[in-house]
């Protein structure tokens, strides 16, 4: 492989103008589809197969009216008015007026009439139904409704909306990604020396994020996926296209630091050896990610492969577009002749005096990480996954402050509402009623319920629904046990030839939660299994393998705990703008196993493919581990402190789930770079000595030799030689012309 990709990279320096031609062009074209032909993201995480979908499948089948998407609007009169005042009672009756004669809407409740009104008569709500599903009811239709209710805030009253078909959307470009992005050129101008070469690992890196974020924009238009995706793309793309540019950059200006090295003779080995690794490492992140699809539920699938289509891109780049800027930098980029002798004199002094320090005591090290890596898991045994309800969104938004003002004015199950869907279609005529009562007085009489409504029936009475107020939140396990608990009454209905659903958001969140539960193992199986096999290959060796896999588990396991901490016990919430405390996003366990095991062998490859180089020339295991982080330590360093700084500035966010993907990530990296690969990993292999780099004869033989290391180059290239070579090239490509 390093031979190819030392050929392939001569070939882009001397044809740099025209790779980069061709870079642009792809810009252009993919960033012109995605902006003019895109499609519409959804906000929704549907589940082909779990129950609450196939209650929907049915509504919309045989009850469309009671399937549309749902605006619910909260009224509140000032402390020591009612809504029942005869003025406040004219401004409500006037703005729902106007309310039903917005395009689309199908029905609108009337607060007083519906009796939907608080005890204290202060807050009350309407349900405003939309022919239309909740993810296709416009921006323009929500915005004519918001309008629609000025008489009611002319009044005095505070009017909040939830529902939903009020799910808040996904942005990103804000203050705080942008500080991310600032802090990382800080970190590569520090790392590599210079500001020109800090300022091309960011350039190139955005085209290759630009070209991935439009390109999946383009493909909403074909493909159902979330807003999520495209965030995810955005933020993985642009954290691996830094590092991988940086890793290729850092290796040619190390290489240049020698008066006599040629410039592009120099590229070209970069390219070759650091750029061996990109290709190897960022195929592990593809894979882990596009693996996402083993989990059998389709907007994961989707997200894993934009995600992966972005890093594929930044692969690309790294091998492609960065050595022809290299090219055109030629000698700009090479250090100058005090550093040379700095350099040479010390190179990756911190890193060498670390590594010492970690190899030492290697042992004592290793209990010590672990330990404390364990200690940072103990929240995960408590972990709970389930969707953001609106309570996690921002205080100052109107799905945050309606849900406070439902909770107030008619308990917090309220917000939980559940929604059991009975299909009669078995049943005969003349016991459907009574089938429809008796389950009414079963589901009422639970415990964990507040109100089990008056049922509400198709036309032809197929198809019967009851709203079930649970007597506490979205985000509590207790409506969870209840979901659970409601779902055993389908006996009754069934032996009556009926079937008995039980749906609505919360109950969705709880289905897509449990679905996903029951997919990690195997996930997890996977990733692990595939760690081993690569790591094989690309090490020649079984031990090394095995400790960054059971590294990678500790990290996982580390991060969980620390999101769980946070996130679902509430801590640091005021630090981190979270509103409430609640369940762990559901897939978010899935996103993280995935993501961070390709970032993870990432650092793996980068650390230890130098110590294997320094093997490889000394056959000294001992000094390998040694030379081999001091020569790569300080890279890795800057890559990981890039990759929290972009992942970090995601966490203040305000949607919930971008929030708790940020934090969760930035964490899990920061643990995995610094904790297991730079401290674990030399201190392990430093115990294991030459045994690290064993392979059993028979594996060995069947074992390919990808020579990440570039163990198989030709020999160094000096300037005059290599211009020699190059003017010869470009004779002959003249006469051949």
């Amino acid at each position: 492989m390093a031979s190819r990709l030392y050929t392939w990279a001569r070939w882009a320096v001397r044809r740099r103008g025209r790779v980069v031609a061709v870079w642009l062009l792809l810009l252009a074209v993919v960033g012109g589809l995605g902006i003019t032909l895109h499609g519409k993201a959804t906000t929704e995480f549907s589940v082909p197969g779990i129950e609450s979908q196939k209650a929907q499948d049915l509504l919309e089948e045989k009850f469309p009216e009671a399937a549309g998407g749902v605006v619910r609007v909260v009224l509140a009169a000032p402390e020591g008015s009612t809504l029942t005042e005869s003025k406040t009672a004219a401004a409500v009756e006037a703005s729902l007026k106007k309310a039903a004669e917005v395009p689309g809407v199908m029905d609108v409740s009337d607060p007083l009439k519906a009796k939907t009104v608080s005890q204290s008569l202060r807050i009350g709500f309407a349900d405003v139904h939309f022919r239309q599903q909740a993810s296709d009811v416009t921006e323009k239709s929500k915005d004519a409704l918001s309008e629609a209710m000025d008489q009611a805030r002319d009044a005095g009253l505070d009017v909040e909306f939830g529902g939903s078909a009020m799910e808040a959307k996904t942005e990103v470009g804000g203050p705080a990604e942008v500080v991310g992005v600032v802090i990382a050129f800080a970190v590569l101008a520090l790392a590599l020396g210079s500001l020109t070469a800090a300022g091309l690992p960011l350039l190139t890196a955005l085209v290759g994020v630009a070209i991935g974020v439009l390109g999946v924009e383009f493909m909403t238009r074909y493909v159902e996926m979330t807003s999520t995706a495209t965030v995810l793309a955005l933020m993985i793309g642009l954290a691996v296209g830094i590092d991988y540019a940086l890793f290729i950059i850092s290796r040619h200006r190390e290489q240049l630091a020698d008066p006599e090295q040629d410039v592009e003779d120099s590229i070209a080995r970069a390219v070759a050896t650091a750029g061996g690794a990109v290709v190897f490492a960022g195929a592990t992140v593809i894979i882990a990610l596009t693996a996402l699809a083993v989990t059998g539920i389709p907007f994961l699938t989707v997200m894993g492969i934009a995600a992966a289509a972005t890093v594929a891109l930044a692969v690309l780049v790294a091998i492609s577009l960065v050595p022809a800027a290299l090219g055109f930098f030629g000698e700009r980029l090479r250090p100058r002749s005090r550093r040379t002798r700095t350099t040479e004199r010390a190179p990756g002094a911190w890193g060498l005096a670390w590594a010492r320090a970690v190899t030492r005591k290697p042992l004592l090290v290793l209990l010590a990480g672990v330990v404390g890596l364990l200690a940072l898991a103990v929240p995960a045994r408590d972990l709970r996954l389930g969707l953001p309800s609106n309570a996690s969104q921002p205080v100052d938004s109107t799905q945050h402050k309606s849900y406070d003002l439902l909770t107030e004015g008619f308990g917090p199950g309220f917000n939980a509402t559940l929604t059991a869907v009975v299909d009669l279609d078995g049943v005969p005529a003349a016991g459907r009623t009574a089938t429809v009562t008796q389950l009414r007085t079963a589901l009422a009489g639970d415990r964990g319920v507040a109100v089990a409504a008056a049922p509400v029936t198709n036309a032809d009475a197929t198809l019967a629904v009851i709203a079930v107020v649970p007597r506490t939140g979205p985000d509590a396990q207790a409506t969870t046990d209840l979901v659970h608990r409601l779902r055993d009454n389908a006996t009754t209905v069934e032996k009556a030839g009926g079937t008995l659903y039980i749906a609505g958001q919360t109950a969705a969140a709880i289905d897509v939660a449990g679905k996903l539960s029951d997919a990690l193992p195997l996930f997890i199986a996977i990733i692990v299994i595939l760690a081993l096999i690569l790591l094989t290959i690309a090490f020649r060796s079984l031990l090394v393998p095995v400790k960054a896999a059971l590294g990678f588990l500790l990290s996982v396991a580390a991060s969980l705990g620390a999101t769980v901490w946070v996130f679902q016990n509430g801590n640091l919430n005021g630090i981190l703008g979270i509103p409430s405390a609640g369940p762990v996003t559901s897939f978010l366990p899935v996103l993280l196993i995935g993501v961070l095991f390709g970032l993870a062998m990432d650092y793996e490859v980068f650390l230890v493919s130098r110590m294997r180089e320094h093997y490889e020339h000394t056959g000294d295991a001992a000094e390998a581990v040694t030379q081999g982080f001091a020569r790569s330590g300080r890279v890795v360093s800057a890559a990981a402190l890039i990759m929290v700084a972009v992942f970090g500035g995601f966490v203040f966010n305000h949607d919930p789930i971008i929030k708790s993907i940020g934090f969760t990530l930035a964490f899990g990296v920061f643990v995995d770079a610094f904790v297991v690969r730079m401290t674990l990993v030399p201190a392990a292999m430093a115990l294991l000595g030459r045994r690290a780099w064993g392979l059993p004869g028979p594996l060995d033989r069947i074992t390919p030799d990808v020579d990440i290391e570039g163990a198989k180059l030709p020999a160094r290239a000096a300037k005059q030689e290599n211009r020699l070579a190059a003017a010869g090239e470009k004779k002959h490509e003249a006469t051949a012309g």
